[in-house]
Formats: C-alpha cells, sequence, structure tokens
C-alpha cells in the first residue's frame, strides 16, 4: 500500500503540473483507488482523462502503446497487457472496437480474467453483441468478478465533454457502483436490465441513427438539386416535422455547421467501419429474433459499400459525399 501510495502522491503532483485541476482536492485525490482503463482509441482516451479530471488514478493500456502517451503524460500509470491492469486494479473500464476485441482483452493469455482479483467491477463500453457481452459474464463470474455491458451514445465530441450516454446492463445492485464512474464521463447512465441490454439498446439506437443520417444526407442532397442553400434548407428542417439529431446537431453537409466532422473532410468522429459493424450487430440480432428491419438492412448495405469505396476511415456523416459521387457514376 506504501508504494501504491508514492505512487498515486506521483501522480497528483504531475496532474497539477500539465493539467488544471484546481477544483479537486489533494485530500479527494489520494482517497479514491485507481481505476483501470483498457482501449485509449477515439473514444477511450477522452473517458480516461475525464476520470483523470475527476481524481482517479488510472491505469492504462492499449494495443498501440502511441496511444498512452497523452495519458502517460496526464499522470496516468501505463502498464502492458490487461493483465497486468487486473492485478493493479478492482474497478476496470474497456472500451474497445469490437466483439472478437473485447473476447480477447478478457479471455486472452494476457487479458483480465487471467489476473482478475475477486470482487472487481468490470465495465465494458464497447459495442459488441449482446451474446458476447453474455459469456463475458459468466467467465467473469467463474473468477468472482462481476460483469456489466455499457456502451456510449455521442460520439467523441460528447466523450470528451463528459456528456455521454450510457446504455447499462447487468446486476442492479452493481449498476449504483458503477454510476460513480459512468457520471465522470458522461450526462446520462440508464438502466437497462440484465446483462445484454445496454448492447441492445445502443444497437437499436445506431440502428435509427444509421437510417436518419442516409435520410437526412438525401433531404439535403434533394434540396440543393433543387435550387435550395443548404443553411436555410437546415433552419427550415430543424423548425419542422422532419428535424432529427443528423440534421439539428451532425449536419453531413460540408458548410452547414461548425464543429462536426463534415466541416473538417468528414475526418474524428464515428468512423464508417464502426457503423458498418454495428449495423452488422444489428442484422444478426433481427435474424436470431426473426424481426423484420427492411430499412436497418439497407442501411448496412449502403455503409459496407461505402467501405469498400474509401470511406472505411470517415466519419459516417460522409454518406453525404457518397451519394453525391455516386450521382456521378
Amino acid at each position: 500500500m506504501a508504494a501504491l501510495f508514492r505512487g498515486s502522491r506521483i501522480l497528483i503532483l504531475r496532474w497539477n503540473k500539465h493539467v488544471d485541476f484546481s477544483h479537486v482536492s489533494v485530500r479527494s485525490l489520494a482517497s479514491k483507488t485507481p481505476v483501470g482503463f483498457i482501449g485509449l482509441g477515439n473514444m477511450g482516451s477522452p473517458m480516461a482523462k475525464n476520470l483523470i479530471k475527476n481524481g482517479y488514478p488510472v491505469i492504462a493500456t492499449d494495443a498501440f502503446p502511441e496511444s498512452c502517451k497523452e495519458l502517460l503524460d496526464l499522470g496516468a500509470q501505463v502498464v502492458d497487457s490487461p493483465a497486468q491492469v487486473a492485478e493493479r486494479a478492482d474497478r476496470i473500464i474497456t472500451m474497445l472496437p469490437s466483439s472478437p476485441n473485447v473476447i480477447e482483452v478478457y479471455t486472452g493469455p494476457n487479458g483480465i480474467l487471467k489476473k482478475v482479483k475477486k470482487g472487481t467491477l468490470l465495465v465494458d463500453s464497447s459495442t459488441i453483441d449482446p451474446a458476447v457481452a453474455k459469456e463475458m459474464a459468466v467467465a467473469a463470474e467463474k473468477m468472482g468478478a462481476v460483469y456489466m455491458d455499457a456502451p456510449v451514445s455521442g460520439g467523441v465530441g460528447a466523450a470528451s465533454l463528459a456528456k455521454l450516454t450510457f446504455m447499462v446492463g447487468g446486476v442492479e445492485q452493481e449498476y449504483h457502483a458503477a454510476q460513480e464512474l459512468l457520471t465522470c464521463m458522461g450526462a446520462n447512465a440508464v438502466y437497462c436490465g440484465q446483462v445484454g441490454t445496454g448492447q441492445a439498446a445502443k444497437i437499436c439506437n445506431n440502428m435509427l441513427l444509421a437510417i436518419g443520417m442516409i435520410g437526412t444526407a438525401e433531404t439535403m442532397n434533394l434540396g440543393i438539386r433543387l435550387g435550395l442553400d443548404p443553411k436555410l434548407l437546415s433552419k427550415v428542417l430543424n423548425m419542422s416535422s422532419g428535424r432529427c439529431w443528423s440534421s439539428d446537431t451532425y449536419n453531413p453537409v460540408p458548410g452547414v455547421m461548425d464543429g462536426v466532422p463534415s466541416a473538417n473532410n468528414y475526418q474524428g468522429g464515428f468512423g464508417t467501419t464502426l457503423m458498418a459493424k454495428d449495423l452488422g450487430l444489428a442484422q444478426n440480432t433481427a435474424s436470431d429474433t426473426k424481426t423484420a428491419v427492411p430499412l436497418g438492412s439497407l442501411a448496412h448495405q449502403i455503409y459496407r459499400v461505402m467501405c469498400s469505396r474509401g470511406y472505411a476511415n470517415k466519419d459516417f456523416s460522409s454518406v453525404f459525399q457518397f451519394l453525391r459521387e455516386e450521382e456521378g457514376q
């Protein structure tokens, strides 16, 4: 414990050196136990930074060591593997790209469950197949740990501003323990039910998001072709019944809004590859439950084609650009 406390003191000194934490007392920093964080991509990195900002010592790792540099500069302890995180923290958050990544990080040779301590709370904010979430919960329970799925909505901007929405599945009593951390990274945390229900809510949300973004892109493109100024059309839509998040918060047309990917050549934000992946999850669950999702299926096809046409690493709102280019063929 003495060594850990000395480490905490070092972290505090580094935080005060690099970041303005004047609103957090040294006493509160010292009293908070470390939180493990695995997966420091576009979403995970700002989420982990917000934990540090709220006074939590963070023990982090990522498959790409260079992703850890910013957190290291803010005072986080960086280790080489998920297993090493599990040795040092009894609350761990994971934010990973896909189901295979989650399986590897939790159950692989250097995975969390190789070294996890009994009673550890595992919160997975990745978007994955609900069935995989249930498998991870069973595996964690065998090791005496508790697994919860807590995927997020809001994108990189909301992650940076700690305004994410968490959709949480797991044992309800543990949900209240998880809230302490989730409220440092988001504005909303909604308990959805048992393990897997958080993923179910997220998959449904992202299917609607994709459909809405394609609809907004088509509508804006048609209006422009009819001679309407895109900013004027956006204004009309957003005071009318066609208003949606894709039109009023994340407009896909360059020049209509500032601070969104369409204003930055569709860089940053939520990648087309990830949207195609989430739509694939929706398709799988729709097939399993014999649910008709014709628009979801079409959206999945569109985003898969985009991935093969050079849009894989662009934000999913680049569907507007994709539709414009398709017209020229």
